[in-house]
């Protein structure tokens, strides 16, 4: 970084008197190769946000460049008072800022590009081979991973074994790094994690020092969640986001086809923010959901996946899970590019785990 701030135009609207008083400008060169980590910068290296609106943008949950670059202009519009064609501004001006210091990539790329960027990609050993192999090596960063199925088909347990394996180095299939594990139906067992890492033999006070628990009550206390959470990734230094269940408190708390509409758009602002935190900040993001029957099937299975079709489209990859005997089988439904198949595990001392051959 150079002595003076570095700054991007964000708005040639905005008033004078919100710049610092030393209001040197320093333009990044596009052309130019600069190693900036995200942590580096401010909010208020962005031109055009000076105190005040620094001020306006902490008290609205956005503390870094990186929360800027995620939220939604009509979201930041309301939380700052300024009209969203200012909010937008704002934001694709903190976007710019981090392609400029090679944090994001710019806005086209060519295929190949990308094809070399996924080779650096990390992957979250799930502890079963057999659904590592469903995952062709394990779950990946920068995508949302929901797992669903009926009650005891195992989300809970691969999401309390992801805990233990997250911690470990990455040539041993962790992501070495913190969790953060939000828990929307009480279902987070510190005595389950405690046993898992002893059965896999990882020190259990670290892993569990390892984990930070949300317990959330209601819908709108998850939004405020989310709506933070780039925040409480960089002071965990999470690589690896839980939401068990994404959907538990909404199906609870909307009733009726009256509040369908709402619902789902609370949903779909959830997962799109997730998206793009997992994009930023290059960290795997796994979801539960629940199910609901259809009585009209009369053939196959009559069990869905919930939350209709604004889940369904905005998981980067979705796994059915389901009971077979003392067992469990993992189904692959949706991928860009997976096949479509499916595996058996277990669930025992260790969380999940291979069949015995």
């Amino acid at each position: 970084m150079t002595d003076k701030k570095t700054r991007i135009q964000a708005d040639p609207s905005i008033d004078p008197s919100e710049h610092d008083d030393n209001n040197d400008v320093t333009i990044y060169n596009a052309n130019e190769k600069m190693s900036v980590h995200a942590i580096d910068l401010e909010i208020q290296d962005i031109d055009g946000v000076g105190p005040t609106t620094a001020k306006k943008l902490k008290e609205a949950g956005i503390v870094s460049v990186m929360d800027l670059a995620v939220t939604s202009a009509e979201q930041l519009a309301v939380d700052i008072n300024s009209s969203k064609e200012s909010a937008a501004a704002f934001i694709m001006a903190a976007q710019k800022l981090l392609r400029e210091s090679n944090i994001l990539e710019k806005e086209f790329v060519t295929a190949d590009f990308i094809l070399e960027k996924r080779k650096s990609m990390l992957r979250c050993s799930t502890g079963s081979k057999s659904l590592d192999e469903l995952l062709l090596g394990g779950i990946e960063t920068q995508a949302v991973t929901e797992f669903y199925g009926e009650f005891g088909s195992g989300k809970s347990q691969i999401c309390h074994t992801l805990c233990a394996m997250a911690r470990q180095p990455i040539n041993e299939g962790g992501l070495d790094g913190g969790v953060i594990y939000i828990d929307t139906e009480g279902t987070f067992r510190p005595e389950r994690l405690n046993q898992i890492a002893r059965a896999r033999g990882f020190d259990p006070m670290l892993v569990l020092k390892n984990v930070a628990i949300c317990k959330v009550y209601n819908s709108s206390h998850l939004e405020l969640i989310i709506k933070d959470l780039g925040r409480y990734i960089n002071e965990f230094n999470a690589k690896l986001v839980i939401i068990d269940s994404i959907i538990s408190l909404h199906r609870a708390e909307f009733a009726g086809r009256g509040t369908l509409a709402d619902r789902q758009q609370r949903l779909n602002s959830i997962l799109h923010k997730l998206i793009r935190l997992a994009e930023i900040f290059n960290i795997v993001i796994v979801i539960t959901n629940q199910v609901q029957s259809s009585p009209d099937t009369f053939f196959g299975d009559p069990t869905k996946a919930a939350g209709g079709n604004v889940i369904g489209h905005t998981s980067t990859y979705r796994i059915y899970l389901r009971k077979s005997g003392e067992n469990r089988i993992a189904k692959m439904i949706d991928s860009p590019y997976h096949p479509y198949s499916d595996v058996r595990f277990t669930v025992n001392e260790k969380g999940i785990d291979d069949l015995e051959k």
